[in-house]
């Protein structure tokens, strides 16, 4: 297809047309599309809708090749197309910043990755600036920009580990250095089947077009095929036994079962297996029958539900809670039951997927902060405030980020919340049960029941059942449960579920020295791993990630874990952006010492056999 298009309006109808794709992938009104509203900042699009974004503006204007993922703007996009159709364009000439000879590609490599991984628009990042004490780049977003910027220009990750670059351009010339020899770029990472490394992820099957809508599908099953037959996809395989400390799986690649070490659980506090738990759900499902047929507007309500909620509060101290089919069916039914088109949703970049969804569901103005930056949150609500949209604000952040195991700055939440009138919920899915003097969550463990509006749960975890829940004032608990579709179009939990949930909380108040027991496990655990050099981040929680970035390293160390004994999950996109993949171990109250001595040697073990670690001379 030929282009022929310059001057002023060919860049009108292509602004035009871009906000016009922006609008149909965010159901965006095109009225709030400003030129520099910040993609994610400003309208919480996520690097997932990105990517549509891009497929559809470069099949839309004829692009051959993919446009660049690093644009925050669409005012930059708008020079993206401008570029790759030949059209002069202020936008186009900043795309590629100056550098010294050979290097100018590795540079915007380099730049694009700090855009993705830090957030900061490309003006903010001065390229002689120091990564730390200027730009607040941790080793962390660090090795996971070196290693977006490695695939990016086809070197292998393993550079990560030799970068001793501390700014912008000084890692482009390292970068730039090792590429010299291969006299330019090495070739892409070769599909399955010809006996290589597969160096794909599951990112490079989200956008795939076809006229036949399943081709999509038997792409990635193969990919999955061969990720499974290398063990390194080891996803799903069924108990046989009840999930305690140590746990009987169905390896069904190997056609037999295993007893493993079990750090994959969210049993924080063992209540799962916990007699008197059983027994409840046991007794009440004769009672009751095994479930309902109807939501709890049309039939799915009985007394064990009413009890449940009203022990829910109490436990939470507040007024009132409601409870969800699930957890993901809380924050779905709670944020877009109250965030309409005009209100606004700001969220830590790290939030779990559903908080994510239930943006989306909610049409609201969307609004994502740097995780756990408060001056970033501050600066969103601000520009916000400045702007206005004659609605509301309502800030969702996890109480514990459930791959990280870090706890949110839950007093500046809420003290910015009440300094720019918006409304604070937190979702205490991994909290409840692990955090506070009496497990009760991130409010508790902050000092700051009553200040947090809105306490959000799952009950699948330390609560050992099934379900999800929200407590807070008796008026807005109400609202809710009228305005809430997954609550009000969705069947009740069992009768069962709830008696046995019913039980868990009596446990956790008559047998507090479980959650004593949970933490010395924690603290033994952890100190062991970090004493072994493991980067777990900045966990505070039962969730202990042992960040490796490379996404191949990673399922390579969790099938060396697998084949010592000892399951835990191993963490890739979409669980985690590409260059961050972890494993990510949970600890339980059930783990004895000698588990925890054993896991550490199987861990220091499986990471030295990997390379994770380095061999001892």
């Amino acid at each position: 297809m030929t282009h022929l298009m310059d001057g002023p309006q060919d860049t009108v109808r292509i602004h035009r047309k871009v906000v016009e794709i922006v609008a149909e992938r965010t159901l965006y009104d095109e009225a709030l599309l400003l030129p520099d509203s910040h993609f994610e900042g400003d309208l919480g699009i996520d690097s997932v809708i990105l990517e549509s974004i891009l497929v559809s503006v470069g099949e839309r204007f004829g692009i051959a090749g993919r446009l660049p993922g690093d644009v925050t703007t669409i005012r930059e996009l708008v020079g993206r197309v401008e570029a790759a159709l030949g059209l002069p364009s202020a936008a186009a000439e900043e795309a590629a910043p100056a550098g010294p000879e050979g290097t100018d590609a590795v540079l915007e490599a380099v730049i694009a990755g700090a855009v993705r991984q830090t957030q900061y628009q490309r003006g903010q990042l001065a390229l002689d600036a120091d990564f730390e004490s200027e730009l607040g780049i941790d080793s962390v977003i660090l090795t996971s920009l070196v290693a977006e910027a490695a695939r990016e220009l086809g070197l292998p990750e393993t550079v990560v580990g030799t970068v001793t670059a501390k700014t912008l351009r000084g890692l482009a010339a390292e970068l730039a250095a090792l590429l010299a020899p291969a006299a330019g770029r090495p070739a892409p990472p070769a599909e399955a089947g010809d006996g290589s490394w597969d160096g794909r992820s599951m990112k490079d099957f989200t956008e795939q077009r076809d006229p036949d809508l399943f081709a999509k599908a038997r792409s990635f099953g193969a990919y999955r095929r061969r990720r499974e037959e290398e063990r390194l996809y080891w996803y799903g395989m069924p108990l046989v036994s009840r999930c305690e400390n140590r746990a009987v799986i169905y390896d069904e690649l190997a056609g037999r079962e295993r007893e493993f070490l079990m750090f994959a659980s969210n049993n924080y506090l063992g209540l799962a297996n916990h007699p008197r738990v059983v027994d409840a759900v046991c007794d009440a499902t004769r009672t009751y029958g095994a479930t309902h047929t109807g939501s709890r507007f049309i039939g799915g309500t009985n007394m064990l539900h009413k009890e449940l909620e009203r022990r829910l509060a109490a436990f939470k101290r507040r007024p009132a809670a409601i409870v969800y089919p699930g957890g993901y069916a809380a924050n779905l039914g709670a944020i877009s039951g109250l965030v309409k088109s005009y209100d606004t949703l700001v969220v830590d970049k790290l939030n779990h997927m559903s908080i994510v969804d239930g943006g989306r569901l909610s049409g609201g103005v969307r609004r994502i902060y740097r995780h756990n930056d408060m001056e970033d949150l501050e600066q969103v609500l601000r520009r916000g405030a400045e702007r206005g949209t004659g609605g509301g604000t309502l800030i969702v952040a996890d109480g514990v980020f459930s791959m990280h195991g870090d706890i949110c700055d839950l007093p500046e939440i809420v003290r910015l919340a009440k300094a720019y009138g918006a409304r604070v919920m937190i979702d205490d899915a991994h909290a409840t049960g692990v955090l506070g003097t009496r497990g009760s969550g991130t409010a508790e463990h902050f000092g700051l029941k009553g200040e947090v509006d809105l306490e959000l749960g799952t009950m699948s975890k330390s609560l050992a059942g099934m379900g999800g829940f929200v407590v807070g004032e008796e008026e807005v608990v109400e609202y809710l449960r009228y305005y809430s579709n997954s609550y009000v179009f969705a069947a009740n939990i069992p009768a069962g579920v709830a008696a046995g949930l019913i039980a868990s909380l009596d446990v956790i108040e008559s047998e507090p020295e479980r959650l004593k027991r949970l933490w010395a496990n924690i603290t033994t655990l952890r100190d062991g791993l970090r004493k072994a050099g493991f980067d777990l981040e900045r966990t505070e929680s039962a969730i202990l990630p042992i960040v490796i970035g490379d996404e191949r390293k990673a399922m390579e160390m969790g099938r060396a874990v697998r084949a010592r004994g000892l399951f835990c999950q191993t963490v890739v996109y979409p669980g985690v952006p590409l260059g961050d993949a972890r494993l990510r171990v949970s600890v339980t109250c059930e783990h004895t010492p000698q588990d925890l001595e054993l896991a550490t040697g199987i861990f220091i073990e499986s990471a030295t056999e990997t390379g994770v670690l380095p061999r001892s001379e």
